[in-house]
């Protein structure tokens, strides 16, 4: 009885050996080229298997995106943010000594 993936499996077995053999033949490699040719060779059969339609185009924005988009304005909050001991605006950006922070610390209050 044939199995009816042989002409597949073969053609993968063949690029994986002809991409170990163009890398050099790396000892101990082979099971990492098989899976690169089984990688390629996916991408060939289905061309366009990763590539998904924008349901704003194909719906004329009548139907919203599944996750709503971000503003890139969230990006400019890149503050101090409070731990679980401080608040914000306790420690000063910068590092100084022991001394200085006291002096710091006493002058805020």
């Amino acid at each position: 009885m044939s199995d009816p993936d042989q002409p597949h499996d073969e053609a993968i077995r063949i690029r994986a050996h002809r991409l170990w053999l163009a890398d050099g033949a790396p000892v101990g490699r082979e099971d990492d080229y098989l899976e690169r040719a089984r990688e390629l060779q996916g991408i060939e059969d289905n061309p366009d298997a990763g590539q998904l339609p924008n349901p704003m185009t194909v719906h004329h924005g009548e139907i919203p995106p599944a996750q709503p988009i971000e503003e890139a304005a969230i990006e400019d909050n890149l503050g101090e943010f409070p731990s679980r001991l401080t608040d914000e605006g306790d420690r000063r950006q910068t590092p100084m000594t022991r001394a200085a922070e006291k002096k710091w610390l006493k002058d805020d209050r």
